[in-house]
Protein backbone atom coordinates (compact mmCIF):
# COMPACT_ATOMS: atom_id res chain seq x y z
CA UNK A 1 0.00 0.00 0.00
CA UNK A 2 0.85 3.96 -0.39
CA UNK A 3 0.29 5.83 1.35
CA UNK A 4 -0.45 9.78 0.61
CA UNK A 5 -1.29 13.10 3.08
CA UNK A 6 -2.73 15.86 1.87
CA UNK A 7 -4.07 19.04 3.39
CA UNK A 8 -7.56 18.06 4.16
CA UNK A 9 -7.41 13.98 4.65
CA UNK A 10 -5.22 11.43 5.33
CA UNK A 11 -5.62 8.44 2.97
CA UNK A 12 -4.55 5.10 2.23
CA UNK A 13 -4.08 3.67 -1.35
CA UNK A 14 -3.24 0.92 -3.57
CA UNK A 15 -0.64 1.28 -5.90
CA UNK A 16 -1.90 2.69 -9.11
CA UNK A 17 -1.21 -0.84 -10.98
CA UNK A 18 -3.43 -2.78 -8.48
CA UNK A 19 -5.98 -1.15 -8.97
CA UNK A 20 -9.06 -2.79 -9.88
CA UNK A 21 -10.34 -2.31 -13.33
CA UNK A 22 -13.94 -2.98 -15.25
CA UNK A 23 -14.44 -2.70 -19.12
CA UNK A 24 -17.37 -4.47 -19.36
CA UNK A 25 -21.25 -2.90 -19.08
CA UNK A 26 -22.50 -6.16 -18.29
CA UNK A 27 -20.04 -6.73 -14.90
CA UNK A 28 -22.76 -7.63 -12.56
CA UNK A 29 -21.26 -4.74 -9.78
CA UNK A 30 -21.96 -2.48 -12.96
CA UNK A 31 -25.28 -3.40 -12.96
CA UNK A 32 -25.51 -3.13 -9.10
CA UNK A 33 -24.73 0.51 -9.29
CA UNK A 34 -27.07 1.21 -12.46
CA UNK A 35 -29.65 -0.09 -9.66
CA UNK A 36 -29.02 1.88 -7.39
CA UNK A 37 -29.07 4.97 -9.66
CA UNK A 38 -32.29 3.63 -10.65
CA UNK A 39 -34.44 2.39 -7.80
CA UNK A 40 -35.08 3.83 -4.51
CA UNK A 41 -36.02 -0.03 -3.55
CA UNK A 42 -32.27 -0.92 -4.10
CA UNK A 43 -30.82 2.15 -2.15
CA UNK A 44 -32.77 1.20 0.92
CA UNK A 45 -31.74 -2.18 1.10
CA UNK A 46 -28.81 -2.18 0.68
CA UNK A 47 -28.04 1.26 2.68
CA UNK A 48 -26.37 3.11 -0.06
CA UNK A 49 -26.82 5.06 -2.77
CA UNK A 50 -24.87 7.19 -5.83
CA UNK A 51 -22.93 10.17 -5.68
CA UNK A 52 -21.31 11.35 -8.68
CA UNK A 53 -18.62 14.24 -9.36
CA UNK A 54 -15.48 15.54 -7.65
CA UNK A 55 -17.07 18.13 -5.39
CA UNK A 56 -20.40 16.21 -4.57
CA UNK A 57 -17.70 13.20 -3.28
CA UNK A 58 -15.44 15.69 -1.11
CA UNK A 59 -18.30 17.17 0.80
CA UNK A 60 -20.07 14.05 1.27
CA UNK A 61 -16.46 12.93 3.19
CA UNK A 62 -16.48 16.27 4.49
CA UNK A 63 -20.38 15.74 5.85
CA UNK A 64 -19.06 12.24 7.64
CA UNK A 65 -20.07 9.88 4.87
CA UNK A 66 -18.43 6.59 4.37
CA UNK A 67 -17.24 5.88 0.91
CA UNK A 68 -17.36 2.56 0.10
CA UNK A 69 -16.16 1.85 -3.45
CA UNK A 70 -14.71 5.00 -6.23
CA UNK A 71 -14.85 4.41 -9.58
CA UNK A 72 -13.10 6.65 -12.10
CA UNK A 73 -12.30 6.83 -15.94
CA UNK A 74 -8.65 7.83 -15.97
CA UNK A 75 -9.52 9.01 -19.38
CA UNK A 76 -11.65 11.86 -17.58
CA UNK A 77 -10.24 11.92 -14.35
CA UNK A 78 -6.76 11.81 -12.74
CA UNK A 79 -4.95 9.00 -10.39
CA UNK A 80 -3.41 12.26 -8.70
CA UNK A 81 -6.75 13.37 -7.10
CA UNK A 82 -7.75 10.22 -6.11
CA UNK A 83 -5.33 11.40 -3.05
CA UNK A 84 -8.05 13.65 -2.02
CA UNK A 85 -10.54 10.82 -1.59
CA UNK A 86 -10.83 8.82 1.11
CA UNK A 87 -11.67 5.51 -0.01
CA UNK A 88 -9.77 1.85 -0.13
CA UNK A 89 -11.74 0.14 -2.41
CA UNK A 90 -11.07 1.88 -5.63
CA UNK A 91 -11.78 0.82 -9.34
CA UNK A 92 -10.76 1.81 -12.78
CA UNK A 93 -13.60 1.87 -15.18
CA UNK A 94 -13.90 2.08 -19.06
CA UNK A 95 -15.31 5.09 -20.84
CA UNK A 96 -18.08 2.65 -21.54
CA UNK A 97 -19.12 2.27 -18.44
CA UNK A 98 -18.73 5.31 -17.19
CA UNK A 99 -21.08 6.25 -19.72
CA UNK A 100 -23.70 3.60 -18.79
CA UNK A 101 -23.56 5.15 -15.13
CA UNK A 102 -22.98 9.02 -15.64
CA UNK A 103 -26.10 10.74 -14.78
CA UNK A 104 -25.07 13.82 -14.94
CA UNK A 105 -24.78 15.65 -18.68
CA UNK A 106 -21.76 17.55 -17.56
CA UNK A 107 -19.28 14.82 -16.23
CA UNK A 108 -15.90 14.47 -14.40
CA UNK A 109 -14.93 10.86 -14.93
CA UNK A 110 -15.83 9.90 -11.04
CA UNK A 111 -18.60 8.06 -9.26
CA UNK A 112 -18.85 6.91 -5.21
CA UNK A 113 -20.80 4.75 -3.84
CA UNK A 114 -21.76 5.89 -0.41
CA UNK A 115 -23.29 4.68 2.71
CA UNK A 116 -26.41 6.38 3.84
CA UNK A 117 -26.97 8.12 7.31
CA UNK A 118 -29.70 7.99 9.71
CA UNK A 119 -31.93 10.95 9.76
CA UNK A 120 -33.78 10.63 12.54
CA UNK A 121 -34.89 14.00 14.70
CA UNK A 122 -33.24 12.65 17.92
CA UNK A 123 -29.53 13.10 15.94
CA UNK A 124 -30.05 16.66 15.23
CA UNK A 125 -27.75 18.67 17.66
CA UNK A 126 -29.07 22.45 17.41
CA UNK A 127 -27.48 25.50 18.96
CA UNK A 128 -29.69 27.21 21.57
CA UNK A 129 -30.97 29.97 19.06
CA UNK A 130 -31.86 27.45 16.58
CA UNK A 131 -33.11 28.67 12.87
CA UNK A 132 -34.68 25.86 10.85
CA UNK A 133 -36.56 24.55 7.32
CA UNK A 134 -39.44 22.59 7.65
CA UNK A 135 -40.78 21.62 4.45
CA UNK A 136 -44.36 19.36 4.41
CA UNK A 137 -44.13 16.10 1.72
CA UNK A 138 -42.61 18.06 -1.09
CA UNK A 139 -42.71 15.98 -4.39
CA UNK A 140 -40.13 17.46 -7.03
CA UNK A 141 -36.44 16.23 -6.17
CA UNK A 142 -35.66 19.73 -8.02
CA UNK A 143 -37.23 21.81 -5.55
CA UNK A 144 -36.18 19.59 -2.73
CA UNK A 145 -32.22 20.03 -4.10
CA UNK A 146 -33.12 24.31 -4.06
CA UNK A 147 -34.64 23.93 -0.89
CA UNK A 148 -30.58 22.39 -0.02
CA UNK A 149 -29.01 24.40 -1.55
CA UNK A 150 -30.56 27.96 0.39
CA UNK A 151 -30.53 25.79 3.66
CA UNK A 152 -26.70 25.49 3.03
CA UNK A 153 -26.27 29.31 2.04
CA UNK A 154 -28.09 30.27 5.02
CA UNK A 155 -26.02 28.57 7.37
CA UNK A 156 -29.56 26.95 8.80
CA UNK A 157 -29.18 24.42 11.64
CA UNK A 158 -31.41 22.43 9.97
CA UNK A 159 -33.68 21.05 7.50
CA UNK A 160 -36.21 18.70 8.60
CA UNK A 161 -38.53 16.91 5.98
CA UNK A 162 -42.44 16.16 7.00
CA UNK A 163 -44.09 12.91 5.74
CA UNK A 164 -41.56 12.66 2.74
CA UNK A 165 -42.57 11.23 -0.68
CA UNK A 166 -39.57 9.91 -2.30
CA UNK A 167 -35.83 8.85 -0.60
CA UNK A 168 -33.15 11.62 0.11
CA UNK A 169 -30.40 9.56 -1.79
CA UNK A 170 -32.36 10.04 -5.29
CA UNK A 171 -29.99 10.94 -8.13
CA UNK A 172 -32.17 14.03 -8.45
CA UNK A 173 -31.49 15.68 -5.34
CA UNK A 174 -28.02 14.87 -5.01
CA UNK A 175 -27.60 16.35 -8.39
CA UNK A 176 -29.87 19.22 -7.62
CA UNK A 177 -28.79 19.89 -4.42
CA UNK A 178 -25.16 20.14 -5.61
CA UNK A 179 -23.65 18.27 -2.84
CA UNK A 180 -25.74 20.22 -0.01
CA UNK A 181 -27.42 16.91 0.96
CA UNK A 182 -24.37 16.68 2.78
CA UNK A 183 -23.63 20.36 4.27
CA UNK A 184 -26.78 20.09 6.14
CA UNK A 185 -27.91 18.97 9.04
CA UNK A 186 -31.55 16.66 7.63
CA UNK A 187 -34.20 15.33 9.29
CA UNK A 188 -37.25 13.19 8.15
CA UNK A 189 -40.72 12.42 10.32
CA UNK A 190 -44.33 12.02 10.48
CA UNK A 191 -45.79 15.49 10.61
CA UNK A 192 -46.99 14.45 13.98
CA UNK A 193 -43.51 14.02 15.13
CA UNK A 194 -41.87 17.21 14.15
CA UNK A 195 -44.49 19.30 15.52
CA UNK A 196 -44.01 17.08 18.70
CA UNK A 197 -40.43 17.90 18.45
CA UNK A 198 -40.35 21.59 18.19
CA UNK A 199 -42.46 22.23 20.72
CA UNK A 200 -40.42 19.88 22.93
CA UNK A 201 -37.62 22.06 22.42
CA UNK A 202 -39.28 25.38 22.82
CA UNK A 203 -39.21 26.05 19.23
CA UNK A 204 -41.45 28.49 17.49
CA UNK A 205 -43.50 27.27 14.20
CA UNK A 206 -43.94 29.89 11.39
CA UNK A 207 -46.26 28.48 9.08
CA UNK A 208 -46.66 29.53 5.32
CA UNK A 209 -50.24 30.00 5.03
CA UNK A 210 -52.89 32.10 3.24
CA UNK A 211 -55.17 32.04 6.42
CA UNK A 212 -55.36 33.98 9.20
CA UNK A 213 -51.35 35.22 8.28
CA UNK A 214 -49.77 38.70 8.88
CA UNK A 215 -46.99 39.88 6.58
CA UNK A 216 -43.79 37.46 6.92
CA UNK A 217 -41.15 40.71 7.71
CA UNK A 218 -43.94 41.51 10.87
CA UNK A 219 -42.88 38.56 12.66
CA UNK A 220 -40.22 38.34 15.09
CA UNK A 221 -37.19 35.24 14.14
CA UNK A 222 -34.83 36.51 16.74
CA UNK A 223 -35.50 33.45 19.16
CA UNK A 224 -34.94 29.94 18.53
CA UNK A 225 -38.06 29.44 15.28
CA UNK A 226 -38.98 26.50 12.47
CA UNK A 227 -40.07 28.26 8.82
CA UNK A 228 -42.68 25.79 7.85
CA UNK A 229 -43.28 25.67 3.79
CA UNK A 230 -46.10 23.43 2.15
CA UNK A 231 -46.10 22.73 -1.49
CA UNK A 232 -47.10 25.14 -4.20
CA UNK A 233 -50.78 22.70 -5.15
CA UNK A 234 -51.92 22.05 -1.50
CA UNK A 235 -49.75 24.04 1.30
CA UNK A 236 -49.63 23.05 4.46
CA UNK A 237 -51.96 20.16 6.61
CA UNK A 238 -54.24 21.54 9.11
CA UNK A 239 -52.39 19.95 11.68
CA UNK A 240 -49.49 22.43 11.27
CA UNK A 241 -51.80 25.22 10.74
CA UNK A 242 -52.86 24.65 14.30
CA UNK A 243 -49.88 23.95 15.79
CA UNK A 244 -48.31 27.32 14.41
CA UNK A 245 -46.98 30.32 16.83
CA UNK A 246 -48.36 32.30 13.98
CA UNK A 247 -49.10 32.09 10.00
CA UNK A 248 -47.10 33.95 7.63
CA UNK A 249 -47.36 35.13 4.10
CA UNK A 250 -45.49 36.95 1.19
CA UNK A 251 -47.79 39.64 0.00
CA UNK A 252 -48.67 38.44 -3.42
CA UNK A 253 -48.40 42.22 -5.50
CA UNK A 254 -49.36 40.28 -9.26
CA UNK A 255 -51.51 37.90 -10.56
CA UNK A 256 -50.82 34.87 -8.93
CA UNK A 257 -51.33 33.67 -4.97
CA UNK A 258 -48.35 32.23 -4.67
CA UNK A 259 -44.69 31.20 -5.27
CA UNK A 260 -42.69 28.18 -5.84
CA UNK A 261 -41.41 26.10 -2.37
CA UNK A 262 -38.59 26.82 -2.70
CA UNK A 263 -38.62 30.80 -3.73
CA UNK A 264 -40.87 31.35 -0.96
CA UNK A 265 -38.47 29.24 2.00
CA UNK A 266 -35.57 31.78 0.58
CA UNK A 267 -37.41 34.75 1.34
CA UNK A 268 -38.43 33.88 4.73
CA UNK A 269 -35.04 32.58 5.75
CA UNK A 270 -33.28 35.03 4.55
CA UNK A 271 -35.35 38.12 6.57
CA UNK A 272 -35.15 35.58 9.67
CA UNK A 273 -31.19 35.97 8.84
CA UNK A 274 -31.83 39.73 8.50
CA UNK A 275 -33.18 40.35 11.68
CA UNK A 276 -30.54 38.01 13.65
CA UNK A 277 -27.70 40.01 11.61
CA UNK A 278 -27.02 36.73 9.47
CA UNK A 279 -25.62 35.11 12.68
Amino acid sequence: MQKFTSKKILVYLPKFSALKSITSIHNSFIKSVALLQEKAKERKQTGTFVVEGRREIELAISGGYQIETLLFNPELFSTELLRSIDCNDIVEISREVYSKLAYRDTTEGVIAIARAKSHQLSDLKLRENALILVAEAPEKPGNIGALLRTADAANLDAVIIANPIGDLYNPNIVRSSVGCLFTNQIAVGTTGEIIRFLKQSEIAIYCAALQNSTPYHQQDYTGSSALVVGTEATGLSQAWREASSANIIIPMQGQIDSMNVSVAAAVLIFEAKRQRNFN
